[in-house]
């Protein structure tokens, strides 16, 4: 065989060779881009799931946080209610209590205005029921007690309680000209309204003589 030919065949056996191991080398290419492009649609998939999870929760301690401010704002709000109630239940305690005591300084003024103070047979009565009343209204006025006894005053529809109308030259319109029964107050709350008489201002004057 000559040398050529030997030199042929070598360099096919040669190019041979180099074809496979260019193939195989292509194969392992293209097996490692495909394993490349599993890993990164798993990494994909897994960042979804995380950012998913991660929305999830925060969501969750969004709502969370808006239940603790709600419950905490209800908590003010029963803490307040509950103040006040504590406060108008402190204030008014008294109130059917004070009720019942107006009768009883009722009957110690209409005893004065029945006893002549002048008179050496009712001046000791009357001194004596006079004393006992200052200090009656006196210890009641400290726990919020207040007399009503508007003489003199404008009339006030939300304290006195008008039993009628008179022309009157001294008292001008709508002028409490006159009170038949005192009202009283607890701590700014109404018990009771002045019973009073209101002007209608002075008679009118004939001008045709």
């Amino acid at each position: 065989m000559s040398n050529d030919s030997s030199k042929a065949k070598q360099n096919q056996v040669d190019e041979a060779v180099e074809g496979e191991i260019i193939t195989d080398n292509e194969n392992e290419t293209v097996t490692g881009e495909a394993s490349l492009m599993d890993e990164l649609t798993q990494a994909n998939f897994r960042v979804e799931e995380l950012e998913q999870a991660l929305a999830a929760a925060t969501a969750k301690v969004d709502e969370q946080k808006d239940s603790v401010i709600r419950a905490a704002a209800e908590v003010d709000n029963i803490r307040r209610r509950a103040a006040i109630d504590v406060e108008k239940a402190r204030k008014f305690a008294l109130e059917k209590f004070a009720n019942e005591l107006l009768p009883v300084i009722d009957n110690m003024e209409r005893a004065l205005q029945g006893t002549d103070a002048e008179a050496e047979a009712t001046k000791a009565v009357y001194e004596g029921v006079e004393l006992t009343l200052k200090s009656f209204i006196g210890t009641v006025e400290k726990f919020g007690l207040k007399v009503v006894n508007p003489q003199g005053e404008p009339f006030n529809p939300e304290h006195h309680q008008a039993i009628g109308m008179q022309p009157s030259p001294d008292f001008p319109a709508n002028t409490v000209m006159m009170v038949m029964q005192k009202g009283y107050t607890l701590n700014e709350r109404l018990l009771r309204p002045a019973m009073v008489m209101v002007s209608q201002g002075g008679a009118a004057v004939d001008t045709q003589a």
